[in-house]
């Protein structure tokens, strides 16, 4: 009997860590709270297809779009926290809406794994608008307060960015929402508003080539961007004068283990440096800004007290 247990004590000894490490039984669902085709879906696909090598499974994506990314979230931090679902949360959409009073959920809810993108706003106008500059829109705004901008849902990251170019810039527009980004900018493309604002992954697509269907009239940072380098800040316009755009990031329900997160820091950070994703991303004009779980904890919550402090005052 001492010799049965002297083996089993070696075996356990003997046994490699990564062996006793978690990971994934199956197909991991991934909860995207957007259509297909959005700028959040399109994001997350990408990853997806390369971080599968790195996670040994495949990564299933799972739109559950509706009530500005409610209905995605809500179903994300009601699942069960045993690490085979994971989703996609936007900042600063998330934190606006988790300090309604009628919020379904909160950053409690969740749990930080890392952030994938970060992208700057812009202001974004048809191809054909006669408006050539942000102060043109301004100017032609103030004369008259029921141009319309279409959003990407009520007191979503794209009405904030309206929200703020309008108190900035002194004039009232008609916000109108839709499922998402890419609904938003078809609805401008078609005419159906005047002017929106995105980001710039979101339109760089639309704005090249031959026959542009839409046109940047300003960004929302205290720098040009690499992307635009002809189109002013907001800054420089006298405008909204900080840098102001959206996160995208990947978290767990409240209650997965550390060594589920940890998996998947470890498996997200190697996808990220690897040059095949990166190359990837730059193709599809996507801004990946690698952040662990705790840095990501900490932009979550300077978020949140931006939604408490800055965007909900915009709606009042």
């Amino acid at each position: 009997m001492k010799k049965l247990f002297a083996l089993l004590a070696f075996a356990l000894i003997a046994t490699p860590l990564a062996a006793q490490a978690w990971e994934p039984t199956g197909d991991v669902t991934v909860i995207v709270a957007y259509k297909a085709g959005s700028g959040t879906d399109t994001g997350a696909r990408v990853l997806a297809s390369e971080a599968e090598k790195n996670i040994g499974k495949t990564l299933v994506i799972n739109n559950l779009p509706g009530a500005d990314g409610k209905i995605g979230w809500t179903q994300l931090i009601n699942s069960k926290p045993d690490g085979q679902t994971i989703g996609f949360i936007n900042l600063p959409t998330f934190t606006s809406l988790a300090t309604k009073p009628d919020a379904t959920f909160s950053i409690e809810d969740i749990v930080p794994i890392a952030n994938h993108l970060t992208e700057t706003g812009v202001v974004v106008v048809p191809a054909n608008s006669p408006w050539q500059t942000i102060q043109d829109l301004v100017n032609a705004a103030k004369e008259k307060p029921d141009y319309k901008a279409s959003t990407n849902g009520v007191e979503a990251s794209n009405h904030i960015a309206a929200q703020l170019l309008a108190k900035s810039g002194g004039f009232d527009y008609k916000a109108i929402p839709y499922g998402g980004t890419a609904d938003q900018l078809l609805a401008l493309r078609q005419g159906e508003v005047d002017f929106s604002c995105a980001k710039v992954a979101d339109v760089l697509p639309l704005v090249g080539g031959e026959k542009p269907e839409l046109r940047v009239l300003g960004v929302f940072a205290e720098e040009r961007v690499p992307e635009f380098p002809n189109v002013p800040t907001l800054k420089e316009s006298g405008l909204y004068d900080k840098w102001y755009g959206s996160a995208r990031g990947l978290v767990a329900p409240k209650g997965t283990p550390p060594e589920v997160i940890d998996f998947y820091v470890q498996a997200f950070k190697k996808t990220m440096e690897d040059p095949a994703n990166i190359e990837a991303h730059k193709k599809a004009g996507l801004n990946m800004n690698f952040m662990d779980n705790q840095q990501f904890a900490k932009l979550i919550q300077e978020q949140d007290a931006f939604a408490k402090e800055v965007a909900n005052d915009l709606f009042k």
